[in-house]
C-alpha cells in the first residue's frame, strides 16, 4: 500500500497513538521535537538581505474553506516582513477575507485585483495599499472579483492573467503571496500558473486530509501543462488541538504520507487569531509574544531556508 493511500485509512477510535503525547497550546514549537515527534530541524536566524527581490510568488492554497488559508497569508507576511522581507500579499478571493483581515474596506475601493486583471489602463501602483506592517503591501480584492472567474473563460491565455498583472512586481518584493479561493477553479489556477511554489494549509482532521489529494492532482496538471517551475513550498498542519487524538493521528499520517514536505511548524488552535481579525491586524502586531505570533515566526524562518 502506498503512503497516501495509507495516510488515507479511516482512523479508529480504537488505535493506539502513532503521534506523540498531547502538549499544551503554549507549548507548540517551544520544545526540541516536532509534534509528530521528529527532531525539530534547527533553522537559523535569517540573513539580512543587501537587496530587495526578485521575489519568490508562493501561492497558499486548498479548495477546502476554513483551513487557515488567509489567516496564514497574513501572519506569515507579517513574519517574513520582520524579518526584512519585502512581503506583497495579493487578496485572490472574492470574499476580501484577506483585506478585510487587514482593516480595509475593500468594497469601497475604486481599484482592486479586478481592475488589474480584467483592465490594461489600471496599473499595479493604482491598486496597491500598504499595511500596518511596514514592508508588508496588499493587492486587496472584493466581490467584483467574482465576475473575472466568468470573464476570462474567452480570454486568450486566460489561466496567464493574474501572471501578467504581477510581472512588474516581482522584482519590487522578495515574497509575493497569494491567498486563494476555497475552491479549483480558474482563479486558483491562474495562481498556480504563476506561482513558484505552492504552500498547503491542512486542519488536523480527518476529512481535509482527504482532500490534499484532489489538490496535489490539480498541482500535478498546472505543472505538466502550464508551469514546470512549480513546487510544492511545504505543507502547514493548522488548528491543531493537542488535546485530541483524532489531531495527533491525522498529524501524523500526514507525516508518513508526505515526510519533510511538512513544515516542522505547527499552527495550534487559540482565541487570538478571531481577535487579530477584528482588530485588522497580524498576531505579530496584537499579541507579539503569544504562542501563535512565535509559530509564525517560525515558519516564516523555514519558508525563507526553503
Amino acid at each position: 500500500m502506498s503512503s497516501w493511500a495509507s495516510a488515507q485509512r479511516p482512523l479508529a477510535a480504537s488505535s493506539p497513538p502513532i503521534c506523540s503525547d498531547p502538549v499544551t497550546a503554549d507549548e507548540i514549537g517551544s520544545d526540541a521535537f516536532a509534534i509528530d515527534g521528529r527532531a525539530r530541524r534547527a533553522v537559523p536566524q535569517p540573513p539580512p538581505l543587501d537587496r530587495h527581490g526578485p521575489g519568490r510568488v508562493v501561492a497558499i492554497c486548498n479548495q477546502k474553506g476554513g483551513v487557515g488559508k488567509t489567516t496564514s497569508t497574513i501572519n506569515l507576511g507579517a513574519a517574513l516582513a520582520e524579518y526584512g522581507r519585502r512581503v506583497l500579499l495579493v487578496d485572490f478571493d472574492p470574499q476580501g477575507a484577506l483585506s478585510v483581515g487587514l482593516g480595509l474596506a475593500a468594497q469601497h475601493l475604486d481599484h482592486t485585483v479586478y481592475n488589474l486583471i480584467m483592465e490594461q489602463r489600471v496599473g499595479v501602483d493604482e491598486v496597491i495599499q500598504s499595511t500596518s506592517v511596514p514592508g508588508m503591501d496588499l493587492l486587496p480584492s472584493n466581490i467584483d472579483l467574482s465576475a473575472a472567474e466568468v470573464q476570462l473563460v474567452t480570454e486568450v491565455g486566460r489561466e496567464q492573467a493574474l501572471g501578467r498583472a504581477l510581472r512588474p512586481l516581482v522584482p519590487r518584493y522578495d515574497f509575493i503571496l497569494v491567498d486563494c479561493q476555497p475552491s479549483l477553479g480558474l482563479l486558483t489556477i491562474n495562481a498556480l500558473a504563476c506561482a513558484d511554489g505552492v504552500l498547503i494549509p491542512l486542519e488536523c482532521e480527518y476529512f481535509s486530509l482527504r482532500g490534499v489529494a484532489l489538490l496535489m492532482d490539480t498541482i500535478d496538471k498546472v505543472r505538466d501543462r502550464l508551469n514546470p517551475r512549480l513546487t510544492i513550498t511545504g505543507i502547514l498542519a493548522t488548528m491543531y488541538d493537542p488535546r485530541t487524538l483524532h489531531a495527533r493521528e491525522v498529524m501524523a499520517r500526514v507525516v508518513q504520507a508526505f515526510g519533510d514536505t511538512v513544515f516542522d511548524t505547527v499552527i495550534g488552535r487559540t482565541v487570538r487569531f478571531p481577535e487579530t481579525t477584528v482588530a485588522g491586524e497580524p498576531i505579530t502586531q496584537w499579541a507579539p509574544k503569544s504562542a501563535g505570533a512565535n509559530a509564525y515566526r517560525a515558519l516564516a524562518r523555514e519558508v525563507i531556508a526553503r
